[in-house]
Formats: C-alpha cells, sequence, structure tokens
C-alpha cells in the first residue's frame, strides 16, 4: 500500500505531436514525469507497463475515440486521474467523459495555466485518496494481525514470525486451512524493512497449470496467442517487497523449476523474452498440506530446501482452545462494530470443546451467521455447529452409518462421507476432490447439497 516513487507521472495520449512538446515543456518545472504517446494502442501499452498516476487524454485519435479508453486506463491503473481535452467541446462530451471515467474535462485551445491548475487538483485529489487508503489500510491490518496471534497458544509460532520479520530468507508456512498463513505473511511482510514495498498474492491452486507461469513471470507482446501487448508478471510488480505463493503444493513442476531459478539467481524471465531482468523479492510461501511426503513425487527436493530456510507451523485451533474466548471476544467486537457484545461462560465452554476443523476462519463464520440469524436474543453460536462440518477426531466410526446398525439412503451415505472427508484433510477443498477421486467442480457442486 505504500508508495515508493517520489515523482507522479503524467501520460499524454495524443496524435498532434506540436502539441504535446509544448505540454510537456510547460510541465517541465511540475513534479511530474511526462510520457508521449500518439495513438491508443501505444498510450494502453504503456498503462500496462508501468503506474501512471494522471492522463491528459485526447477524444479523437488515429485508432479510437478517446472516451472507450478511459476504463482500459483505469483496469490498469484504478487509481490514475483522466483529465480529457477536446477541440469539439460540448455539454454531451464532457458528459459522456465523466461518465466513462474522466476527471477533468478541458476544452482546446485551453490556456497553459489551465491545464496546470486541472493538474494540481488531481495531483492533491490523489494524495488524499492516498491517504485515506493508508487510514482504513492500517486499521484493516491491525485488526487482521489482532486475529492471526490471538492469544497463547501462537506465542511460538509468533516468535518465529519475529525472526523471519529480520530477515529476507525465503518462508515456509505450513497448517491446516484457516489457521492464519496468510495473515502470518502479511504480518511477516509489515514487520520488515520490507514494508514500505508492494506486498503481493497468488494462490496456486486457483489457477490454472496454462496461467500460473505466465501470472508470476509476465510475458513479452506475441509471446502466444492472445498475447497483444507485455504484462508484468507478479515478480516484477512485488520488486523490493514480498511475494506470498499460497498453496505452493500445487504448484506444477515446470514452474518450481522456474520458480527455483528466480529465487537463486534474482533474475526474471518473461515468456517470450529475450533477456531477464533483476529483481528483489522475498519469497513467502504455504502450504496445507505434508510437502515432505511428495518430495522427489509432484515437488522438487531443492526447491523444498530452498523455501523452508525458516519453516513456522501454525497449530489448529482445536489444539489452543484456551485462545478461544479471546479469539471470540475480538472477532464479536470487530463484526458488531465494539457494541460490547460477549458470550456467557457456559457459551464459550461450549465452543471450547468442538474442534474447529476450519479454525479461525470458521470459529468468525459461525460468530457472524449467529449474530445475522440470532438478533434481539443472546447469541448462542454454539447452537449452529451441528450444522458446520464435522470434527476430524470425532469420527471413530464409518462415516456413513449413523453409530448402530440403521441403514442410509446412498445419498446421504455419500452427503457424510464429503463432510467426513472435508473434515479431515482441514476443509481443503483441492485435496479432498484428490482424496475421493473426484474433479473439484464436482466436489463444489456436490457441496451445494449440503447447504
Amino acid at each position: 500500500m505504500n508508495e515508493t516513487r517520489v515523482k507522479k507521472t503524467l501520460l499524454i495520449i495524443d496524435d498532434d505531436r506540436i502539441y504535446c512538446e509544448a505540454v510537456k515543456d510547460f510541465l517541465g518545472r511540475e513534479p511530474v514525469d511526462v510520457l508521449v504517446t500518439h495513438t491508443a494502442k501505444d498510450g494502453l501499452a504503456t498503462c500496462a507497463q508501468q503506474p501512471i498516476d494522471v492522463v491528459l487524454l485526447d477524444q479523437q485519435l488515429p485508432d479510437a475515440e478517446g472516451h472507450t479508453l478511459c476504463p482500459e486506463i483505469l483496469k490498469y491503473n484504478e487509481q490514475a486521474k483522466i483529465i480529457f481535452a477536446t477541440a469539439f467541446p460540448s455539454f454531451e462530451n464532457a458528459l459522456i467523459a465523466i461518465r466513462h471515467g474522466a476527471y477533468d474535462y478541458l476544452a482546446k485551445p485551453f490556456e497553459p495555466e489551465a491545464l496546470r491548475l486541472s493538474l494540481v487538483r488531481a495531483l492533491r485529489t490523489l494524495e488524499l485518496e492516498r491517504f485515506e487508503q493508508l487510514q482504513d489500510y492500517q486499521r484493516t491490518r491491525e485488526s487482521e494481525e489482532a486475529v492471526f496471534i490471538g492469544g497463547e497458544g501462537l506465542a511460538g509460532s509468533m516468535q518465529l514470525v519475529e525472526l523471519a520479520a529480520g530477515s529476507s530468507s525465503p518462508v515456509l508456512l505450513t497448517g491446516e486451512t484457516g489457521t492464519g498463513k496468510t495473515l502470518a505473511a502479511k504480518t511477516i511482510h509489515y514487520r520488515s524493512a520490507r514494508s514500505s514495498a508492494p506486498f503481493i498474492s497468488i494462490n496456486c491452486a486457483a489457477l490454472p497449470e496454462s496461467l500460473i507461469e505466465s501470472e508470476l513471470f509476465g510475458f513479452e507482446k506475441g509471446a502466444f496467442t492472445g498475447a497483444s501487448m507485455a504484462r508484468k508478471g507478479l515478480f516484477e510488480m512485488a520488486d523490493n517487497g514480498t511475494l506470498f505463493l499460497d498453496e505452493i503444493g500445487e504448484m506444477p513442476p515446470h514452474v518450481q523449476a522456474k520458480l527455483l531459478s528466480v529465487i537463486d539467481d534474482k533474475l526474471v524471465r518473461k515468456i517470450g523474452g529475450a533477456s531477464a531482468r533483476g529483481v528483489n523479492v522475498r519469497v513467502i510461501a504455504a502450504t496445507g498440506i505434508d510437502l515432505g511426503s511428495v518430495i522427489g513425487k509432484s515437488f522438487r527436493k531443492d526447491l523444498y530446501y530452498r523455501l523452508s530456510v525458516l519453516q513456522i507451523h501454525l497449530p489448529p485451533l482445536r489444539e489452543r482452545r484456551s485462545d478461544i474466548p479471546t479469539l471470540c471476544g475480538y472477532l464479536l467486537g470487530t463484526l458488531s462494530g465494539n457494541k460490547g457484545i460477549a458470550l456467557p461462560h457456559e457459551e464459550l465452554e461450549r465452543l471450547m470443546s468442538y474442534d474447529w476443523p476450519g479454525n479461525v476462519r470458521e470459529l468468525k463464520n459461525i460468530l457472524e451467521r449467529a449474530m445475522m440469524l440470532q438478533r434481539g436474543v443472546d447469541l448462542r453460536p454454539s447452537l449452529l455447529l451441528d450444522h458446520a462440518a464435522p470434527s476430524p477426531r470425532s469420527q471413530s466410526v464409518d462415516p456413513a452409518l449413523p453409530g448402530g446398525d440403521e441403514l442410509l439412503l446412498l445419498e446421504e451415505m455419500e452427503k457424510r462421507h464429503i463432510r467426513y472427508s472435508l473434515g479431515q484433510l482441514g476443509g481443503n477443498y483441492t485435496r479432498t476432490a484428490k482424496a475421493l477421486g473426484i474433479s473439484l467442480s464436482t466436489l463444489k457442486r456436490k457441496i451445494k447439497t449440503l447447504q
């Protein structure tokens, strides 16, 4: 969230070359770097390649009408302020520009001072928005860290988190789904010397194998079908900061080899690129599976040892039940807007006796659901636990059987087995689908019938 550039960047998109040079010369003393392009295609390519703060956009371009570019510019640089300029001023044109995302509207020919004032307003607006975002982000970050820390049960893990924050070595976070691996990664980053640089995350299980390589390393124009312009990868975007690779165990082997090379050499080569670019990125990886059991099979041994310079395990909530009252107090305060909602002692005892296969994430969801469904009465979130996934430790018999000799319908047996498998595997959909021998989409469709 923190801005590391001192100067802002103004991009001019206009086919009048003399006009562009005049504007560039006039703005020479302003606190902006001025870039110039003369077509819509080149302007969008520049927006895709680097951060742009202000765009001076002409209405009539050789290859497009200017207002149609506004959404595309904002897609690449959502904070950018677009100053729309046209030699055909009208109320209708101004309205169209504003509707498409323009910040200001100038009619050509305009006085140079009018442009300067518009630029100053745009830069001030950017700074104000930036300040508000940082305030909101700081509050969110403090809330997330409080949920992650949560009590004495994570004291040992927090010591390692503090140790990791003092170095730039790779870190491997392990633990079940919902234990706070993402929050641990954020805590390491924001307590490190890299806190002013980007924190960028990617879930390796959420992208198809064909996309993950281009997302990580970027690609050059024409590298493959559909690559109409060059694009930075996440390593370049995270330069001087941290890249968090969640579900690293799902990364394809050929991408693992390239990842190892980038970590060791600190050089990244785009797909289709002829040269490599230096990057300074700290890698934090996370997994909910035992990587040691798949080394040499689906996961490279050399990458495993490179990532686990420092390995931090986050224990499940059932192994730190004493933290549940602290977590409940904090979560209820956050969910209610600090209205002082508290759970009675007997209710906390019921929650502490549950095994929480979904860990802190499940606890938060149960409390939030209770607040929605039990308005006007004392909260009893424990009443909702019967509808949650069963505890992995509570299943000592065949999950398809009710405990005796009663026979069940096949559909009910399937539902119970899915619930049981989810509980055993910490709520991880990808691992559960593999264990059951079905596709991820099939599992998700069947889970809908459980709700």
